[in-house]
């Protein structure tokens, strides 16, 4: 099968509702699940549940809660639990938590909970399905899977290898992981990436057999009530009627830059804008962003929110805000897009021309990309839209038809059934 098997791209069929021509048997070994509000986990905890709504026997293997916060959250403690939540049984294990992420800590957390995900037992499974990142974790998983003769297929959500040449990475590192992301996605049954570009990239790079490689795109996680008082919310969240918001969502670290919205929010003080940015969530920069940013009237901060919550900012700001450091191309395809085109609000995107992100808003027309090192651009471009609601309208009003045609969250279940159960070998789900 091609890609294009799994996910059908241009129309959206709509998905079965009969039952699997077989159940199967899935254990998903992922480092982020459930009640982490950001990143990975929304989409591993959507599938695993999507897939138990589907008939098929889903158990989960992965780690205490602690991302974007980088502490354990609160009512987790011991070594492992284990619960069922929505029909998937869900067992954790501790691991180390760095307070301030860098590259040997990091390292270090994907290995003691690799080891831990290892050294259990698992119980007999038709089809295992490894979430990537975290890698090193994905190492020990890949390999008792092969040992017990288990199907396994690794799910890429990032380049790790692609994204520490993109940050500065030293020649002898960036090879290093270059060889072991090879290896690693080598080694399994299947791979499946959620952009074409990741596609290009493990399969000429890392020499991937382009065989074993499928494309099914990340979805929306986030469904906006009909019920919406946009004034009542912007109110809640302080916003005044009269200012144009600009809202970046997710998490705030190194790879964000977001230093650069920092700076786009001081010259909005500098020159009387009416543009407030705002940046929502957590994230190991955060601190650092909040003193950049001490006494700039036009900046302000949101702690994460709930699902709904979340939604409804979306929609109450004016415009969405994506930035990414300039040297980022090819390394992640931000996870907050697939919301924000859902929420049907214009996108501006500081980044790279060249890059996944930029490919992502062209392809949409749900946007406009900007230098992501010139802040200058970024306010203009925020004023601009402020200043043609048609135009404003138009690229917002692409956002949930893009997202409907391209990235429908029962379009890639069925897919990732479809998938799993042609890595497994047994017949396929829902046709």
């Amino acid at each position: 099968m091609t890609a294009q098997d799994y996910a059908p791209h241009g129309s959206v069929s709509e998905p079965s509702q009969q039952e699997p021509k077989s159940s199967l048997s899935v254990l998903i070994v992922g480092m982020h699940y459930s009640p982490e509000p950001t990143g990975n986990a929304p989409y591993t905890t959507k599938l695993a549940e999507g897939l138990s709504a589907m008939g098929h026997r889903v158990e989960v293997i992965t780690g205490y809660p602690h991302y974007p916060h980088w502490r354990i959250a609160d009512g987790y403690s011991g070594l492992s639990t284990k619960e069922t939540v929505n029909g998937v049984t869900v067992r954790r294990f501790r691991h180390s938590v760095p307070s301030t992420p860098r590259t040997l800590n990091r390292l270090l957390m994907e290995v003691t909970f690799g080891l831990h995900a290892m050294l259990r037992r698992w119980g007999k499974h038709d089809v295992v399905l490894v979430v990537s990142p975290a890698l090193f974790s994905a190492v020990f998983a890949v390999s008792k899977a092969r040992i017990k003769g288990t199907p396994v297929g690794v799910w890429v959500q990032d380049l790790y290898s692609r994204g520490l040449s993109e940050t500065g990475g030293s020649t002898t590192a960036t090879w290093l992981m270059k060889t072991i992301e090879s290896k690693v996605l080598g080694a399994c049954t299947g791979v499946t990436v959620i952009h074409g570009r990741f596609r290009n990239y493990v399969v000429n790079e890392l020499a991937v057999h382009a065989s074993k490689v499928n494309v099914i795109r990340n979805w929306t996680h986030i469904h906006s009530e009909q019920q919406f008082d946009r004034d009542a919310v912007r109110g809640r969240l302080g916003w005044a009627p009269d200012e144009t918001v600009a809202l970046h969502a997710g998490n705030m670290g190194v790879k964000q830059g977001l230093e650069n919205v920092v700076e786009a929010a001081r010259l909005a003080d500098a020159f009387d804008s009416h543009v407030r940015f705002v940046l929502l969530g957590e994230g190991n920069r955060r601190e650092a962003l909040q003193e950049a940013g001490r006494g700039v009237a036009s900046l302000s901060f949101l702690k994460p929110l709930s699902d709904l919550e979340y939604s409804e900012a979306l929609r109450a700001a004016d415009v969405l805000i994506v930035n990414e450091r300039p040297d980022l191309r090819e390394m992640s395809v931000p996870s907050k897009l697939t919301s924000y085109f859902a929420a049907g609000r214009p996108v501006v995107a500081a980044t790279h021309p060249e890059s996944a992100t930029a490919d992502e808003i062209r392809a949409s027309g749900a946007g406009i990309t900007v230098d992501p090192e010139r802040p200058s651009v970024l306010l203009r471009a925020v004023e601009k839209l402020a200043l043609d609601p048609g135009q404003a309208e138009t690229l917002g009003s692409a956002g949930p038809s893009y997202a409907e045609q391209a990235l429908s969250a029962a379009v890639a279940l069925d897919a990732y059934s479809r998938w799993l159960a042609d890595l497994s070998g047994l017949p396929s789900g829902p046709s």
